[in-house]
């Protein structure tokens, strides 16, 4: 028995083994598609030009087409998808509420609470389709959606993973860092997916192909300092601060929805 079919967790959508493949190539290809600026060589072509912002968009896009079908296909009854609407919907209207203001993100914490009711397999596809809902919503589609779409696929997921021992001040809590934490990341994680594009070369937090990989993390890390740090702190006190306000209400809420519905994925 795995972590992603723990017995004391309620489960809406059933992982099988083909999608905890899936879920892991997933990742892989994703850590790929963000990271690839820190192993390529400097006479590559990608390394030069500005298409990859586009060919890794793509990429991206076809993978979690993929295991989104997979997890979808067969693993989800008509419940686990009334809820995962509602929960995207909710979702997309809650973050153009505060996306861009001073870092306020007033959707992540949903991520949080719908992973950590519902599994982590639930709480990847939340993600996916909560942030895609949201760029229609927004017009907000381009080379950064896939991007977004599978850093909240994972936050959603790494919530499903945590302890489930911990309740009541101790699950708040545990679930307040982990937001905190998982906002900042997400934010780097981003840097990366454009940062080697945003600079001409030549500045002190310019990207260098094939420049050493600790070089270009200290330029990484410069660039985000200067950058995006502050609206990154933003993100995490404000995930946190939502977390620990609305945890006890919402968390309540979603568990009596998910024994009322007694979640039964299709064979």
């Amino acid at each position: 028995m795995n972590a992603l079919t723990t017995p004391n967790a309620v489960n809406a959508v059933l992982i099988r083994p083909r999608a905890v493949l899936a879920l892991v190539l997933a990742s892989v290809a994703g850590a790929a598609a963000y990271c690839w600026p820190l192993v390529v060589t400097a006479d590559s072509t990608i390394a030069h030009g500005r298409d990859a912002p586009w060919v890794f968009a793509l990429v991206l896009t076809m993978v979690l087409a993929v295991v989104l079908a997979e997890i979808s296909g067969g693993g989800m009854d008509s419940k686990a998808v009334a809820m995962l609407g509602v929960l995207s919907a909710v979702g997309a209207v809650l973050r153009p509420l505060g996306a861009g203001t001073a870092g306020i993100e007033t959707v992540f914490f949903l991520l949080v609470f719908g992973g950590r009711v519902f599994g982590p397999g639930f709480g990847f596809v939340l993600g996916n389709t909560t942030l895609f809902a949201s760029a229609l919503l927004t017009a907000g589609v381009g080379p950064w959606l896939p991007f977004q779409m599978l850093g909240c696929a994972w936050i959603g997921l790494g919530a499903g993973l945590l302890p489930r021992a911990a309740r009541g001040r101790a699950e708040l809590a545990m679930l307040a860092a982990y937001g905190a934490v998982a906002g900042l990341a997400y934010g780097v994680l981003l840097n990366l997916s454009f940062w080697p594009f945003t600079l001409g070369p030549g500045t002190t937090v310019s990207f260098v192909p094939g420049d050493a990989v600790a070089d270009n993390l200290r330029r990484l890390v410069a660039f985000t300092l200067a950058t995006s740090f502050g609206w990154d702190i933003g993100r995490a006190v404000t995930t946190a601060v939502l977390i620990l306000l609305a945890g006890p209400t919402v968390l309540a809420s979603l568990r009596r929805a998910a024994r009322r519905a007694a979640f039964v994925p299709r064979p």
